[in-house]
């Protein structure tokens, strides 16, 4: 399995970004609209800024979109429960000072934080995914 490329490729955090077209709500909707497009699974939207605005404090455009098909996933957990903790797949859209900028951590991140299989079929189709989603969405 290969790190995707582009805007950033992988960054020193283990985080694959691209730069995205639209605010993080237009980017976002987006996201959305392709995982219902796709038939995935969508579980949450975290909106980070308004719960921060929520408690009186003050952050910038900020979202967590956790998505994934349990029947995927769950592969990696057998294989290891502690995967678990990277997993349903997720995407954070931000807004950088700015530009709106998408990331996530390639599943080859947490196969290898968790020794599994590098190769294994989830694997490549959790990476494929990820990859064809933050493509669709930064245009």
């Amino acid at each position: 399995m290969t790190l995707p490329e582009g805007d950033g490729g992988l960054s020193p955090d283990g985080l694959v970004t691209r730069r995205c077209t639209g605010t993080v709500a237009d980017v976002s909707a987006r996201l959305r609209a392709e995982l219902d497009r796709r038939g995935v699974q969508l579980f949450a939207v975290i909106d980070h800024a308004h719960l921060a605005r929520d408690a009186g404090l003050e952050l910038p455009d900020e979202a967590v979109v956790i998505f994934g098909n349990p029947a995927v996933g769950t592969r990696l957990m057998q294989l290891n429960a502690r995967a678990g903790i990277d997993l349903p797949l997720r995407m954070l859209i931000w807004d950088d000072a700015g530009t709106t900028t998408a990331a996530y951590t390639p599943p080859v991140i947490t196969a290898q934080r968790f020794s599994l299989p590098v190769d294994d079929l989830p694997n490549d189709r959790l990476a494929t995914l990820l990859e064809q989603l933050i493509e669709t969405i930064s245009s």
